[in-house]
């Protein structure tokens, strides 16, 4: 087996135990509730506001109040969001600083340039 290039490879993954039965499984969980297009844009939503009522969620996605409001729901169970009430309203904010650059990887992977970069 060849050595994994230092340029492609994050160091701390390179240098990583293999992954056991528990982490791959949390691991494959995480990746199941973001694999979704409305979860996605919602949390890129989300990521452009910083703190977002679900009405304006929804309105910004183009899905009814109570799918945002599920989708939110399990996001929150895997501690990517949290939320605020105000009076009646509820307000959603990011709480897993990763996100952002998984969303920011995925696009680099699919070979969308992050704005101001040439491509």
């Amino acid at each position: 087996m060849s050595t994994p290039s230092s340029d492609l490879i994050p160091p701390a993954l390179a240098q990583r135990s293999l992954i056991d039965e528990p982490e791959v499984g949390e691991l494959a969980g995480l990746f199941r509730v973001l694999a979704s297009d409305t979860r996605l844009r919602i949390l890129h939503a989300i990521a452009r506001e910083g703190e977002v009522p679900v009405g304006d969620i929804a309105t910004e996605v183009g899905a009814s109040t109570q799918t945002v409001s599920n989708h939110l729901q399990r996001m929150a169970d895997q501690q990517i969001v949290a939320t605020r009430r105000d009076g009646n309203r509820m307000y959603y904010r990011l709480i897993d600083p990763c996100v952002g650059g998984l969303i920011e990887l995925g696009l680099c992977l699919l070979g969308h340039h992050p704005i101001g970069r040439p491509g």
